[in-house]
């Protein structure tokens, strides 16, 4: 990674891996074929639409997109989710409405990621599931066709995918569902989950507070386009930011249920200037950053970002109230805290988020070579990335990690590098 360079010019980011995801399981419950255009290819979505065809999918390939036709039979098959947990809840989920037998694991790392939430609030609904190992935690076996629905309680405190794999299969429950939610966190992912349903055709309805009302119903396939991923997008913007440069990223909805365009707030607020033009969206860094403090359950994923920019923030950036960080791909308060410790930053890692002190706003950072750990994690590499923009000698070990979410990051970057 060299430093000192400014970022300037457009891109457009990878399509979003949420939505790509949910429209995939929203395809293989409908009725018909449905055609998605511009999915996200990446590893998670790849992993995704395989086991979409192991559970009796078909799949058509197309330059512009895949086409997807909902199995139309029972089947028995070992789906492989990698290091993905959202295809993980879903499709534990999903399973349990369709007729057959499924087991589901993925990686060791994959393994120790929570699962009970789901498995009990499913097993309410009538869902025959068993641990094949560690109660708690994938593999996990599935009887399919075994959803009744009616009411069920779910706790999401650790995850808001909970809530999403139960939304989406609750439609195909015998009797619908009556969820309600006790804790939530990352709610935006469950107003996506909400949209996406919407598009299908599927109405929930909310009566009040953390409760929805899915209506067993069956809904034809559809043909949509996978806008541009907000998550993704905030790596360029917060490279611009740190360098004193101009993105423009075009793709984006400025409407959109992506909870991480929430991000861009955070950015203008420590002191880039962040505007809608022509349904494009510009980042202009001002070339000096200040710190701030942020409540960032709602954005998660943004953490490690926001921490990358932290120690060239004049003041202390104080990041709270995301203890569920710990249990993603990496336990990523940790990972940060240890990694830009290793870059020369000073960092206190709290149970529930990460205090920062802008050390190198006022002087230069260490200059000294340092490789940096990715921790087997898309989003801290992208992180690091942007961190070692300003920070001379860092290479980030396992650069190939990225693939998970953004294939095409390092060369965008390189690109908008010059």
């Amino acid at each position: 990674m060299a430093a000192g360079g400014r970022l300037s010019g457009s891109l457009r980011p990878p399509s979003s891996k949420s939505l790509t995801q949910r429209y995939l399981a929203l395809a293989l419950l409908a009725s018909s074929p449905s055609r998605l255009r511009r999915p996200l290819v990446a590893a998670d979505t790849e992993a995704f639409a395989r086991g979409l065809e192991l559970l009796g999918c078909g799949l058509e390939r197309r330059r512009d997109g895949l086409r997807v036709t909902p199995p139309a039979a029972a089947g028995l098959a070992t789906l492989d989710c990698g290091a993905g947990g959202t295809m993980l809840r879903l499709l534990t989920a999903a399973c349990a409405a369709l007729p057959g037998e499924w087991t589901l694991d993925g990686v060791p790392r994959l393994r120790e990621r929570p699962l009970a939430p789901l498995v009990e609030a499913l097993r309410e609904a009538g869902a025959r599931i068993d641990y094949l190992e560690r109660s708690g935690h994938a593999p996990v076996r599935v009887a399919g066709g075994s959803l009744r629905g009616g009411e069920v309680t779910v706790d999401a405190g650790d995850s808001s995918q909970f809530v999403s794999a139960l939304l989406l299969a609750g439609c195909r429950a015998s009797r619908g569902l009556d969820l309600r939610v006790g804790r939530l966190t990352s709610a935006p992912y469950v107003e996506l989950t909400l949209a996406a349903m919407g598009e299908f055709g599927v109405a929930v309805e909310r009566p009040a507070g953390n409760r929805f009302r899915v209506p067993a119903a069956s809904f034809p396939g559809r043909e949509l386009t996978v806008e541009a991923d907000a998550s993704a997008a905030c790596y360029p913007a917060a490279a611009a930011a740190l360098t004193g440069g101009e993105v423009r990223l075009v793709g984006l909805r400025r409407d959109s249920c992506q909870g991480d365009l929430g991000f861009l707030e955070v950015l203008a607020s420590m002191g880039a200037a962040v505007s809608w033009r022509g349904g494009r969206l510009e980042v202009l860094g001002a070339g000096r950053l200040v710190g701030v403090e942020r409540d960032l359950s709602s954005m998660p994923d943004q953490v490690p970002t926001l921490a990358a920019l932290a120690p060239f923030a004049a003041g202390t950036t104080r990041i709270t109230n995301v203890p569920h960080l710990r249990l993603k791909e990496s336990d990523r308060l940790r990972a940060m805290a240890v990694e830009l410790r290793r870059l020369g930053a000073v960092v206190e890692e709290r149970p529930d988020g990460l205090v920062i002190p802008g050390v190198w706003a006022e002087r230069p950072a260490p200059a000294a070579p340092v490789v940096v750990d990715s921790h087997d994690d898309h989003r801290i590499a992208m992180s690091l990335a942007v961190t070692g923009l300003r920070r001379p000698g860092v290479t980030v070990a396992n650069p190939a990690v990225v693939a998970k979410s953004y294939p095409d990051f390092w060369r965008d970057l390189d690109r908008l590098l010059g």
